[in-house]
């Protein structure tokens, strides 16, 4: 059996220890997938409503394979997505996640994503809103091996902290072996715009129900290929009107 972590590795630097060892015998071996070559596959990943929810990933995607994953990160208590793709050549690569929190829940997303071979593109776009004593995180590694010319890759980080108590943590990171790639990464950390939120209370809007609304609009391009409709919209509406209160 594989160990517990510990927050010694960088990884795990801002896990819930006592939480991820609730769970840690059933998946301490991530899943495999492997997308044969110029397969297209498409994931939703949801919530459980269970206190603690972990999953780790190990993915694989053949040459000119393409893999677009839509994640929503809610768990009460401690909730980590971990992810670690590596892309043959034409292979493209997209993630679109939330983490959604209150109270003195622990949310983390952590990917690695390795460019193994020429020409493969990878999207990452991760938003987090946290309020009450939540914390969360995202880790993010793009790795472009040596030879892996024409890599285009980009990470996309923004949180929103609700209460002086919530905390953010991001930290994208660009490991490039290669001479001809294009690669950027972004991350920032605010709060809501008090004139916005005066704006709506003026035309009659709750607090709450302003914050939501305007907290939508900052979450909600994560999943207009889905539409505003899909589950895991509604799911983070619902999420976002729960951590506003």
């Amino acid at each position: 059996m594989t160990a517990l972590p510990t927050r010694k590795l960088e990884a795990y630097r801002y896990a819930d220890i006592d939480a991820l060892a609730s769970v840690w015998n059933e998946l301490a071996s991530p899943e495999r997938i492997e997308i044969a070559a110029r397969q297209k596959v498409q994931q939703i990943w949801l919530p459980t409503g269970d206190e603690v929810q972990v999953r780790r990933v190990a993915m694989a995607l053949g040459a000119g394979a393409s893999a677009t994953i839509f994640a929503l990160n809610t768990t009460p208590r401690y909730g980590r997505i971990e992810l670690d793709v590596t892309l043959a050549q034409d292979a493209d690569f997209a993630f679109h996640a939330a983490n959604i929190g209150g109270g003195e829940a622990t949310l983390e997303i952590v990917t690695t994503v390795r460019h193994a071979e020429p020409n493969a593109t990878s999207r990452q776009t991760v938003r987090s809103v946290l309020g009450g004593k939540a914390t969360g995180s995202y880790l993010g590694q793009v790795a472009v091996a040596r030879g892996a010319d024409g890599t285009d890759s980009e990470q996309s980080v923004k949180a929103m902290l609700l209460n002086r108590g919530a905390s953010a943590n991001a930290k994208p990171e660009l490991e490039i072996y290669a001479d001809d790639v294009k690669c950027a990464h972004g991350a920032t950390v605010g709060e809501l715009d008090p004139q916005q939120l005066f704006y709506a209370a003026a035309r009659g809007l709750p607090p709450a129900e302003a914050k939501a609304l305007l907290l939508e609009g900052f979450i909600g391009g994560l999943w207009d290929a889905l539409g505003e409709d899909s589950e895991i919209a509604a799911a983070a509406r619902t999420a976002l009107r729960e951590v506003t209160r």
